[in-house]
């Protein structure tokens, strides 16, 4: 590969040939501060805060866009620069809602990160106020424009990660803003909710819609029995909402949480994810000798059936009729557990804790539902169950390991991997080739479905029978997969998609990452290490194989896809419209844009 020298702040640096200075700077840990800037997403130069002094080069230039070049000299702390980036974040803040403290960003905003190391104390530009409209519309997702800073990180991941560009820049000059097409609301666009929006945002522009206060309320009524369950993402990240390292493993610690906050039982939506790879698995099997559609497509991923819903809907069919982890769970607890605790079922609230904000809308679905009672009651994000713990005050490094509650808390290691892109894919082999083989195999370890590569393809024969089999994560992929088995291209009996990129670890309602931090590591990586690890120490690693499993087919389900397991743990799908504008509306829309 061809290098270059140059020198950054007085200290020679050889780096690639197609480098920016930013990335030049880092390599000799000098920090130059960004903010819209987001790696392999949203590479603009648009907020000049990273501005940095070139010899001989007319004016400051942007260093995240401005390339390397041989015997470049640079400089990135002088006065000039200090004054230039303080002014530029100082006419941000001028017209910015500044109600930090309370703020779902406070000390964790990237804004408010960078006033501080600029030493702003005060704002010498008092413009005019952005107007405070809130789209809180949606179950999922709030959007508060006062608190926008134009950066178009969101627009460009919903764009050209995720390829669905709900998200643009509307109006003009100092009226512009982000929003969905025509001033429409996120719950009535083709939204798919995966809230890759919230966690690209720098600021508190785009958050989660909360449901912190209605969980207090049933845990603190004595008639309602709580249930919670957590799903495999949620131990792979929490640990850092309390400042540890990324991907730290902090399962015992979060059950111990749990159990302070007062809830009634807490089960592992690993459990269900074990149940998932049985009736799956069986769906799969049943389609290959039956002649049913193929390639049968996983739908555990909210985000990404949403998608299929809006974008694909021919392929509806394709998806797998179960549904996902957390809602079987509910709908477990709901019955089975219910009848065993003796339990009235409407006495029973199930509350998710998910690293998913599609999860809050799938939640809500006319269709999970059993009987007129919902599986999942509440969803909370990651970030949601920090901020209870927070808001107990409970000291989360301190606490002591607990263990789930038994029965519905017990899980195999092939559960425990469905976080991450591939996990779903690999644990459903695990069972699909004792199935075909008619042993227990000893060889578990599908390596060739992990990674973060944006498409995964492998062939595996089982039984005498060659499954050609697919792992795609992030909408985008999707896509692009979906779009060459239509025109004949490829041919699989199974794949599996995860909405998100990197898969549920990356999930839209995780802790916050800052550019900076994303720049130094590839956190889907390092999330999925602590989910593999949980896999390696479990007694059993293949889901037929969990003792709770067998005994609820035993004693309530039956055997897979029976028609009691149909009844509570399959569902339907439905094709969605996109957006509903009328053409008067239209027009008064482009006009206002004309004018």
């Amino acid at each position: 590969m061809e290098k270059v020298t140059l020198t950054i702040d007085n200290i020679e640096v050889q780096v690639p040939k197609n480098s920016t200075i930013l990335e030049a700077a880092k390599a000799v840990g000098v920090n130059i501060p960004t903010l819209c800037f987001l790696k392999d997403v949203n590479e603009i130069g648009a907020c000049r805060v990273c501005l940095v002094e070139i010899e001989g080069a007319r004016g400051l230039q942007a260093s995240c866009v401005h390339p390397v070049a041989e015997g470049m000299v640079v400089k990135t702390n002088t006065k000039k620069i200090r004054e230039a980036r303080k002014s530029t974040v100082e006419l941000i803040l001028s017209n910015h809602n500044r109600e930090c403290l309370t703020c779902s960003r406070n000390r964790n905003c990237e804004l408010q990160s960078l006033a501080e190391e600029l030493n702003i104390s005060e704002i010498p530009f008092e413009g005019e106020k952005i107007e405070t409209t809130v789209d809180a519309k949606s179950d999922s997702i709030v959007r508060d424009a006062s608190k926008c800073i134009l950066c178009g990180r969101c627009v460009n991941v919903c764009k050209n990660v995720q390829k669905i560009s709900i998200l643009d820049f509307t109006n003009r000059g100092y009226h512009t803003e982000v929003s969905p097409a025509f001033g429409k609301s996120m719950a009535d666009s083709p939204c798919i909710y995966c809230g890759q929006c919230i966690v690209s945002c720098p600021v508190a522009a785009l958050r989660e819609k909360e449901d912190i206060e209605r969980v207090w309320d049933a845990i603190e009524d004595p008639e309602v029995h709580v249930v919670v369950q957590t799903a495999p993402a949620v131990r792979a990240a929490l640990g850092e909402e309390f400042g540890l390292p990324i991907g730290t493993r902090v399962t015992g610690k979060m059950v111990a949480a749990l159990k302070r906050l007062g809830f009634d039982r807490v089960f592992d939506t690993n459990f269900a994810a074990d149940l998932t790879i049985m009736e799956e698995g069986h769906e799969l099997l049943h389609r290959i000798k039956e002649g049913g559609t193929l390639p049968m497509i996983t739908s555990c991923s909210p985000g990404w059936v949403r998608f299929c819903e809006f974008y694909y809907p021919e392929f509806i069919p394709n998806l797998s009729s179960c549904k996902s982890p957390h809602q079987m769970l509910g709908a477990i607890v709901k019955s089975y557990y219910a009848e065993k605790q003796n339990i009235d079922p409407k006495k029973i609230f199930v509350v998710s804790i998910m690293p998913c904000t599609s999860k809050k809308s799938e939640a809500t679905r006319p269709e999970l539902q059993v009987e007129g009672l919902r599986d999942v009651d509440a969803v909370l994000t990651t970030r949601e169950l920090g901020k209870m713990i927070k808001q107990a005050r409970i000291e989360f490094m301190k606490l002591e390991d607990a263990e789930f509650d038994p029965a519905l808390g017990e899980y195999t290691g092939a559960a425990a991997i469905f976080g991450a892109t591939g996990g779903v894919m690999e644990a459903a082999l695990r069972t699909v080739a004792d199935v075909l083989e008619g042993e227990d195999l000893q060889n578990i370890e599908y390596t060739n479905v992990r990674g973060v590569e944006g498409i995964k393809e492998a062939e595996v024969t089982l039984g005498g029978n060659t499954i050609k089999i697919a792992v795609v994560h992030g909408t985008a992929m999707a896509a692009q997969v979906l779009d060459m088995i239509k025109v004949g291209e490829k041919e699989y009996h199974f794949i599996e998609i995860m909405g998100c990129s990197g898969g549920c670890v990356t999930g839209g309602g995780q802790p916050h990452v800052s550019a900076r931090v994303k720049m130094d590591c590839d956190i889907r990586v390092e999330r999925a290490k602590a989910l593999y690890e949980e896999d390696t120490v479990r007694e059993y690693r293949k889901s037929h194989q969990n003792p709770m499993i067998k005994k609820l087919y035993d004693e309530y389900l039956e055997k897979p896809n029976s028609h009691k397991a149909h009844k509570l743990l399959h569902t339907h799908y439905r094709a969605r419209e996109g957006y509903s504008v009328d053409n008067e509306e239209v027009v008064e829309v482009v006009m206002a844009d004309i004018g």
